[in-house]
């Protein structure tokens, strides 16, 4: 079970109303809900404030955000896009009625309702305002105090804004782009670790700087894409590749093309061929290198081989120690 709170506040009583943060809210909604294949992802809850009508109260946030952590979820997420708060007592986030920065809720309080669920794995992601304070030590400093399995993913640091632009979110906007394939590795897997990655290379030195905290001994996948190479292929890796370091030898009875043979040359081999289309995609991937030449094509009309670069390499690992399932 994977269960996530997305909340999103445009409207506030008392503070200037902010214009992307409900369309932020939806944005990740949507992209959680189902994985790139149709499949069912997160079971998701909505929290929005457009205007007066339909608001999102102190209390009503913070009895969310208990009920999300209270539950042994493989997968707990928080998301809030809105008004954050810092003072010297901590950070805040800010709910529709909030009069002072900290009648919101406690970021601090959040963090021990996270370091406290009993969900396998938690995750809180915040565009808000000096985000980047969430899971500091109440007193202070560097310290930050997160318990196994919780994962914190922010705006901008505890001194920045988080800015929107075009009536979105500028971190939130990157964070779906991550989601949807953007931060995927090759199996189609994005994980908490590759958003961050994502939106860290996007972001220049002098824009808002994401922060990324976590304490886990594996990343968790939050959703999975339309892989690069169907699993069955990759796992072929092993088979063209038995240790590391091996090449691969390649002849003309490899490439499908009849044009370009010299005479003498062996015709194409309808296995060989098959083959080879698989090589080349690795070669795409950039998991495989021809030797000595600069193209595949050449490497089997001139009875080359091909080896595995440092990331087809890292794969072949995987697949011979069955980490790719």
């Amino acid at each position: 079970m994977r269960r996530a709170l997305i909340v999103g506040v445009n409207h506030y009583d008392h503070a200037c109303p902010l214009y992307g943060c409900v369309d932020d809210a939806y944005a990740v909604k949507s992209v959680l809900e189902r994985h790139d294949n149709g499949s069912v992802n997160f079971d998701c809850k909505l929290l929005c404030c457009i205007g007066q009508t339909d608001r999102v109260e102190r209390g009503d946030l913070r009895d969310g955000i208990e009920e999300l952590f209270n539950s042994e979820a493989e997968i707990a997420l928080l998301y809030f896009a809105g008004h954050g708060y810092i003072d010297e007592t901590g950070g805040y986030i800010l709910t529709t009625e909030a009069r002072r920065g900290d009648d919101g809720v406690s970021l601090t309080d959040i963090l021990i309702l996270a370091n406290r669920s009993p969900a396998a794995n938690k995750v809180i992601i915040l565009d808000s305002c000096h985000s980047g304070i969430a899971g500091d030590a109440p007193t202070g400093g560097q310290v930050a105090s997160i318990s196994e399995g919780v994962t914190i993913l922010t705006a901008s640091t505890k001194d920045q804004y988080a800015t929107e632009q075009d009536g979105r979110g500028v971190f939130t906007t990157l964070l779906v782009d991550a989601l949807s394939g953007s931060a995927a590795n090759l199996i189609g897997e994005v994980t908490p670790g590759s958003v961050y990655a994502h939106i860290d290379q996007s972001l220049g030195a002098w824009e808002q700087r994401p922060v990324f905290k976590t304490n886990v001994k594996r990343f968790v996948s939050l959703r999975t894409t339309t892989p690069s190479i169907t699993i069955a292929e990759l796992r072929h890796i092993t088979e063209f590749f038995p240790s590391s370091g091996a090449e691969f030898p390649l002849n003309p009875s490899f490439e499908p093309e009849i044009k370009g043979r010299d005479p003498g040359m062996p015709p194409p081999d309808a296995l060989n061929t098959r083959k080879f289309a698989v090589l080349q995609r690795y070669n795409r991937l950039n998991l495989l290198v021809p030797v000595g030449v600069p193209h595949m094509w050449n490497a089997a009309m001139e009875s080359k081989s091909c080896r595995l670069t440092a990331l087809g390499e890292h794969y072949r690992r995987l697949v011979a120690k069955n980490r790719i399932l």
